[in-house]
């Protein structure tokens, strides 16, 4: 079975293509506020592409310069699928430092925390090299210092099944880490990689968080405590993680609310329920998503069954995803979104302060602890 691989995990696709810029898009001036997003992407989701290397289109960085972002953790290399995981993920790295050469001045990669405020004082957006799966690995621990060396700063254990590193979410058996996965936790630590928790089981989840020696994240999920579904954190998932230094990005998918359609209200409101259990400083965004949006709704209704199919055949699916439920949350898409986010936490009555500290600030610090200032 062949996947496009961007639509396969994003579910971000339309079948038409865009021929011109949005009539307005706001003037690409240097943004005061650090924005990060956890986990996200640089693309065009009207676009087709089989490949998660980024689109740097002229929309989507004069987008993403609009929406104010600094800095994104973008997905590469193998999630699931038939290709080899290893070669896979050597090959996207390799394009998308190409892209990174071609596109210097908009773009730069990040390898430190002053990687992320560079690309802030310059006006440029950071591309922080990220995996959601640690199947590239194999079994062999050399491949984290390969892959460190090729500047992957963010190692995802495990996608929604187990694999050889310990059980997703959707594992049904919650048995935890595996022996390599302690230790492979243990060789991220000593290369300075971040050790990302998103789509693990609880028991992966705690014992990581545990074992870690570093702070660990979880860079895009929900609280379960508001949505009982699989991909979503329980309060003790989210606590350990915040006890012990790191990080946890509340993402704008469809699992924010049982009834599948996430709106702003429930981003929100998981915001506040993370901060009310982890503290304001452990708390930031990983929508999981890009800052362009889909053009034709209508069109995309079928791709979004068609890839719904794809994903449940291939056993990756999580709970809560139906032909209906859009991997996005309507009312925060597009260049706004971000600017729209902090809109709603300040009539919630939240200080700037903290705003800034969930938009960007936290990450910047995550980010300083693990990687280096």
């Amino acid at each position: 079975m062949t996947f496009d691989r961007r639509t396969f995990l994003t579910g971000a696709a339309c079948a038409a293509a865009v021929a011109s810029l949005p009539a307005a898009v706001r003037a690409a001036a240097p943004p005061q506020r650090i924005v990060v997003n956890a986990l996200g992407g640089l693309g065009d989701p009207n676009l087709p592409d089989d490949t998660l290397v980024p689109q740097l289109t002229p929309r989507v960085l004069a987008e993403a310069r609009a929406s104010g972002l600094t800095a994104v953790n973008v997905t590469l290399g193998y999630v699931a699928g038939g290709e080899d995981p290893f070669q896979a993920s050597v090959r996207d790295i390799a394009a998308t430092d190409a892209l990174v050469r071609a596109h210097a001045a908009d773009v730069l990669k990040v390898l430190t925390a002053a990687d992320i405020r560079r690309a802030h004082a310059d006006g440029r957006i950071g591309l922080i090299y990220g995996f959601q799966n640690g199947a590239m690995l194999g079994d062999d621990l050399e491949r984290i210092d390969i892959f460190t060396d090729l500047g992957v700063r963010v190692f995802q254990l495990t996608y929604n099944p187990a694999n050889q590193l310990g059980d997703g979410a959707m594992a049904p058996g919650n048995r935890g880490l595996s022996p390599f996965g302690r230790e492979v936790v243990a060789r991220l630590n000593e290369r300075r990689a971040m050790v990302d928790l998103s789509h693990s089981g609880e028991r992966t989840c705690l014992e990581a968080a545990r074992l870690s020696s570093a702070p660990v994240s979880i860079n895009h999920t929900g609280c379960r405590a508001i949505a009982d579904l699989p991909r979503n954190k329980t309060d003790a998932e989210l606590r350990l993680v915040a006890e012990r230094g790191g990080l946890v990005g509340i993402y704008f998918m469809p699992f924010l609310d049982l009834s599948g359609h996430a709106r702003a209200e429930h981003v929100v409101a998981h915001l506040e329920h993370a901060v009310k259990t982890c503290g304001e400083d452990h708390v930031g965004i990983g929508t999981d998503g890009t800052v362009s949006q889909i053009d034709d709704m209508v069109a995309y209704r079928d791709t979004l069954a068609r890839e719904i199919a794809a994903r449940r055949a291939a056993g990756i699916s999580a709970a809560g995803e139906r032909p209906d439920t859009y991997p996005f949350v309507l009312d925060l898409r597009g260049p706004d979104q971000f600017h729209t986010l902090a809109r709603l936490l300040q009539a919630k009555g939240w200080s700037e302060a903290r705003i800034d500290k969930v938009l960007g600030l936290n990450f910047l610090r995550f980010a300083g602890t693990v990687w280096g200032a």
